[in-house]
């Protein structure tokens, strides 16, 4: 069976890791629902690249970025993919050398979860109140200081 053409039942699985050790088996989350290995494996790829930009400090050499990488970030992998599946190893000294682009560490757009998968896109500010809600303090957020759409 080809793996690129059929996924399996729900979709590929992309499986995130903390290299950090915060849990106990470092599994932060699964991704579910990519249609095509190749998206699966497009999201894992952005997704490290993302962690490592992260990790990167003004100044620091790329064997730096690697180590904070790797007791700081995140790792990724297709879950049952086999030799199909994308592999961090193979690029994580390209990924250390040279900064990534917004476009090459922008997984949030091939997420299959859509906005959700935003860290804090719940439509809370920090203090927990929703846009043009009062928060804690009885006052209502200042919306005018967010500008206008741009549009063509």
């Amino acid at each position: 069976m080809d793996n690129t053409l059929f996924a399996p039942e729900g979709g590929w699985t992309v499986r995130l890791l903390d290299l950090s050790g915060a849990s106990d088996d470092n599994i932060v989350e699964e991704v579910k629902g990519f249609p095509t290995l190749m998206q699966a494996n497009a999201f894992a790829r952005a997704y490290v690249r993302d962690s490592m930009e992260r990790c990167r400090i003004p100044g620091a050499a790329p064997k730096e970025v690697l180590g904070a990488w790797f007791a700081y970030g995140e790792d990724a992998e297709v879950v049952d993919a086999g030799e199909e599946g994308w592999r961090s190893a193979t690029e994580l000294d390209e990924f250390a050398n040279r900064p990534g682009s917004e476009i090459e560490c922008d997984w949030r757009s091939l997420d299959p979860r859509g906005a959700a998968s935003d860290e804090d896109d719940d439509g809370d500010d920090e203090d927990g109140a929703g846009e043009g809600e009062e928060d804690e303090e009885g006052d209502e957020d200042d919306l005018s200081i967010v500008p206008p759409p741009v549009r063509n």
